[in-house]
Order: C-alpha cells, then sequence, then structure tokens
C-alpha cells in the first residue's frame, strides 16, 4: 500500500495546497499564506512548527516503507483496513475542497492579526467551524491506514496536536476579536469539529 499512500498524498498536497493556493492568487491576488507567524515559542509558532513536521512526517512514512527502513504495524496493516484508509482518505479530500471553495476569498494559510477577512458560516460552515480542519483529519487517518509505521503515526498525532493549537489558541480568540458577537453567537451555535454539540461555546463565556 506504500506505493498508493506516496501518491494519494502527493493528490492531495496538489490539490488541497498548491492548486488551492494558485486558484487564491489568480483570483484574488494573494497567496492566502501566512507561513508560520508568532514569536518562537507562541501557540502561533508551535502550531505552525507542527504542521510543517505532520507533513514531512506523512510523506516520510510511505518513503521509509518502500525504502524497507520502516514496517508497517501487521496489526493495523490488512485489507479491512487498507478499503477504510481509501474511503476516509477521499471523503476528506472531497470535504476538504468543498470547505476551500465555501470559504471563497476569506481562505488562508494562518492568521494575519492585520487582515480582516469575512466570517464563513454557510455551506459546510453551517455544520462545523472548522471543516478543513475536520476533513483533514480523515484525510490523514485515511493514510495512517494505508501505511501504518512509526512515522506517520507520530505525524498524526502532531497534525492533532497542531490543529487543536492552531484552532482554540490562535484562530479563535482572533475571530472574536475580529467577528465579536457575531462569532459568539455562532460558536455556541455550531460545533468546533464535529456537528452538534462537541465544541460550542456559551455565547456569555465567549463574549
Amino acid at each position: 500500500m506504500a506505493p498508493w499512500a506516496l501518491a494519494l498524498y502527493a493528490l492531495y498536497l496538489a490539490l488541497a495546497f498548491v492548486g488551492r493556493t494558485l486558484l487564491q492568487l489568480r483570483t484574488t491576488g494573494s497567496t492566502g499564506f501566512k507561513g508560520i507567524g508568532g514569536r518562537p515559542g507562541s501557540a502561533e509558532w508551535i502550531g505552525g512548527v507542527l504542521f510543517v513536521v505532520a507533513i514531512l512526517l506523512g510523506l516520510a512514512a510511505p518513503v521509509l516503507t518502500l525504502a524497507g527502513a520502516m514496517q508497517p504495524f501487521a496489526v493495523l496493516d490488512g485489507a479491512v483496513g487498507h478499503a477504510l484508509g481509501f474511503a476516509l482518505f477521499f471523503l476528506g479530500l472531497a470535504g476538504t475542497l468543498w470547505a476551500q471553495v465555501a470559504m471563497g476569498a476569506s481562505w488562508r494559510i494562518g492568521v494575519d492579526e492585520a487582515e480582516t477577512t469575512d466570517l464563513v458560516t454557510a455551506g459546510p460552515f453551517a455544520w462545523v467551524r472548522n471543516p478543513i480542519f475536520s476533513a483533514m483529519i480523515l484525510t490523514s487517518f485515511g493514510l495512517v491506514l494505508l501505511v501504518p509505521n512509526v512515522a506517520v503515526l507520530i505525524g498524526f498525532a502532531a497534525l492533532l496536536v497542531a490543529i487543536e493549537v492552531q484552532v482554540r489558541l490562535v484562530e479563535e480568540p482572533y475571530l472574536l476579536r475580529t467577528h465579536e458577537a457575531r462569532y459568539a453567537d455562532y460558536t455556541s451555535r455550531v460545533g468546533r469539529f464535529a456537528p452538534g454539540v462537541a465544541g460550542r461555546l456559551s455565547a456569555d463565556r465567549v463574549r
């Protein structure tokens, strides 16, 4: 499965990162890429570094398996897991692209405190506040099941921590400062990563 995992990982990067960046540049004149911001050791910096670590380990996992330097865990490396891995990958990819399209010109990688973008609450954002991250988790777990070795598991853990840091400590405070009562109301109605109550905040708590 390592060749498939490598090919799918490259497809995801090409569509969700490179392709989306080029589209943003063509339509707005800006790439939307803010890079790793914040001072070293800050939440924003830690989140950005962990994202880079997750991406590199996700790429390294199938390469190491192909090179014979790292073997998948046998308990996770089976036909059922592989089938589920393919399904989760393509579900996550579709969700990522849908959410990116829904963001339109507001799509960004990273946060620029000096910049104000529209608060997007339609499409998948009506169901969860962070559908791109939710879909990214599905995609990444799909790749874990395709090549379940040490590198990909560490990369997946790094991704989960990066998302939590970025969302809770960077993006939510920024959006609250920027959109104030409107964002507070939004967080009280819509879950952070999953539909329903998961991650919903009390409007009084965030005001």
